[in-house]
């Protein structure tokens, strides 16, 4: 495995522990909530319930910091995306007060992995990775959410399933990097995402150093685009059930 590729594996790990714990945490809760000998009234009740599965919203910012904008809540039935709000959701995930979050946690990985050697070590070096990861965010979202799915006409939006048990979620939340909705609702390939990251990937040797700009490298980030978008997307789905366990779901919904 690449050193680059470790990054979204790592993010995905960490991911997975803290949604399945959330998970188990809930199941447990209300098992241990419910009365001993429920009626038949309230058991009709609890099958109506869980057939449905969980109705939290999703929110407009995870932890009241990273924008979520794009996450629609399960059951949800949005308007079409326009051009417009495309470009709009693009910019608010690239130059958001909090755009600067994964910038900069993925050039303190590169730095300690001396991903690129020719930016050096220490402060300079870390200001090196910091504006490369920054700018490569950047043209990342706007190729994905923005560029590709206006020619394409593809939703860029993620739709949360919400029901079903963590594996069958979790599945359907890492399937969206290959699979998304047209602008129509229809299920397709997602082309946006897939394309758009390779593009990313291919745009960045205009400004990366010339040792740097290899098939392999441009590959390797193309791949690390894809599994840092998954695990997001796995992230928004499990997030109303974390904001739900943590703060009993009271922060700002999104439909």
């Amino acid at each position: 495995m690449t050193k680059r590729l470790a990054l979204p594996v790592a993010i995905l790990s960490l991911l997975l522990g803290t949604s399945l714990t959330t998970v188990h945490a809930q199941q447990f809760a209300s098992s241990s909530s419910l009365p001993d000998a429920p009626d038949f009234t309230d058991a009709q009740a609890s099958q109506a319930g869980s057939t449905d599965g969980h109705q939290d919203l999703q929110t407009k910012r995870i932890l009241g910091i990273i924008p979520n904008f794009r996450a629609v809540s399960t059951n949800a039935h949005p308007p079409a995306q326009t051009v417009k709000e495309k470009f709009v959701t693009a910019s608010q995930d690239s130059f958001d007060y909090s755009a600067i979050v994964l910038p900069a946690a993925v050039a303190a990985f590169d730095l300690g992995t001396n991903n690129t050697p020719e930016f050096g070590h220490g402060g300079v070096g870390y200001g090196r990775y910091l504006w490369h990861d920054a700018v490569d965010q950047t043209i990342e979202n706007y190729s994905v959410e923005f560029i590709v799915p206006v020619i394409t006409r593809e939703d860029t939006r993620y739709y949360t399933l919400g029901k079903g048990g963590f594996l069958k979620r979790t599945g359907y939340s890492l399937s969206r990097s290959v699979i998304t909705r047209n602008d129509a609702g229809r299920e397709t390939f997602n082309i946006s995402e897939v394309v758009g990251a390779g593009a990313a990937a291919g745009i960045s040797n205009l400004y990366y150093p010339r040792p740097e700009r290899t098939f392999s490298n441009t590959a390797d980030k193309w791949g690390t685009n894809v599994g840092i978008d998954a695990a997001t997307f796995m992230f928004k789905e499990f997030w109303p059930d974390i904001n739900h366990a943590l703060f009993h779901g009271k922060k700002s919904a999104n439909p």
